[in-house]
């Protein structure tokens, strides 16, 4: 169970914001272009700065709590799900404060 634990708590994050999808209908994930248009530069330079860490031995993974599933480059699967993962949580938290507080966001 060791190897799932970065998986498990990645699937506790998201499960603890995506509630707040349908609930108070912030759209988010609705918005899939959006999101992505958002999310995607995060992964693309978090994924170079980690293998740039890697490959100069400042950063290492423990495989006991991965799923050894690594990428070329030596960056595991679960990494590049957390790029992913946080800032999609993290938007969906910003997006329901703002719909509770009936506050814009700049982007209308």
């Amino acid at each position: 169970m060791g190897h799932l634990s970065y998986l498990a708590v990645l699937a506790f994050c998201f499960a603890a914001a995506c509630w707040l999808e349908p609930v108070l209908r912030v759209n988010v994930l609705r918005r899939w272009r959006r999101l992505a248009l958002t999310v995607l530069p995060v992964v693309v330079v978090f994924a170079v700065w980690d293998l740039a860490a890697i490959a100069a031995g400042h950063w290492t993974f423990d495989p006991a709590q991965t799923t050894g599933l690594v990428l070329p480059g030596g960056l595991p699967v679960d990494e590049v799900l957390f790029f992913v993962v946080v800032p999609v949580c993290a938007i969906l938290g910003f997006e329901a404060v703002r719909a509770v507080l009936r506050r814009p966001a700049g982007d209308e």
